[in-house]
């Protein structure tokens, strides 16, 4: 009677601890993820950005089969920041593998105006060939600024692509506006003449930068008033009402 009782304990023991090991089984760690998934800890290290700083469980509530769904919707982390960016529906358009969200592919202009609404208002009211194109037709790749002579060439032989936007900004390239302290050498590339007559003459005009008269803007010319006030006398004024009538063009100072 004893050993059948035994017997029976030992039946009925092993059972029991396998469903013991069953409820105590230990959470899936990184190490366990990295023996067959190898690629994902990898990428995000590359080009994961915050991500990395998230453990595989953080996003993946399990595995299969004891998980039917483990791949969450990126809504369950970035909605709670409550931005425009992150309400924009099919993160996977742009952001094409959660593990390197920080490779982007461009959809268009309407995914790029939540972040870069400012750019998108340049181009809507500085009407421009520019204006007609998608942001990725420049922006091929997420935060690539291309140079300026990829489509364009430059002005003169002098000016190097990145001093483009020293006068042109890409957003609004109608809309020429400079430095004080740009140097003239730049806007004789253009404006040979006055470049040279300036730099022939005599007059104290040849001492000053372009950008000291043409202030900020292109196309603005000064007033001789300005500077000079009214140096003759009104009986003068009246009779040469234009201070070139005598003094030519403020290059070439008779």
């Amino acid at each position: 009677m004893v050993v059948l009782l035994l017997i029976a304990g030992m039946s009925v023991f092993p059972a029991y601890s396998g469903k013991a090991a069953a409820l105590t089984k230990p959470p899936l760690t990184k190490e366990d993820c990295v023996k067959c998934h190898p690629g994902p800890p990898a990428d995000i290290a590359t080009a994961g950005g915050k991500h990395r700083y998230v453990p595989c469980m953080g996003c993946h509530a399990g595995h299969p089969p004891t998980v039917k769904k483990p791949i969450p919707q990126c809504s369950k982390c970035h909605l709670k920041t409550r931005k425009a960016h992150y309400e924009l529906r099919d993160c996977l358009t742009c952001h094409k593998n959660p593990h390197t969200p920080l490779i982007i592919s461009l959809a268009g202009t309407e995914a790029c105006k939540n972040c870069h609404a400012q750019q998108i208002a340049q181009l809507r009211d500085n009407k421009s060939k520019h204006s007609a194109l998608n942001c990725s037709t420049c922006h091929s790749v997420h935060r690539q600024v291309p140079q300026c002579t990829q489509c364009h060439k430059p002005h003169g032989g002098e000016l190097a692509a990145a001093e483009c936007n020293k006068c042109h900004k890409a957003h609004m390239p109608k809309v020429v506006t400079y430095a004080d302290d740009i140097p003239s050498k730049d806007c004789g590339t253009c404006h040979r003449q006055a470049f040279d007559l300036l730099n022939s003459g005599l007059a104290k005009h040849k001492t000053l930068a372009c950008a000291f008269c043409h202030k900020a803007r292109h196309r603005m010319v000064p007033k001789c008033q300005d500077c000079h006030g009214t140096p003759h006398p009104a009986a003068m004024i009246a009779k040469f009402k234009k201070c070139g009538d005598c003094h030519s063009i403020a290059h070439n100072l008779s």
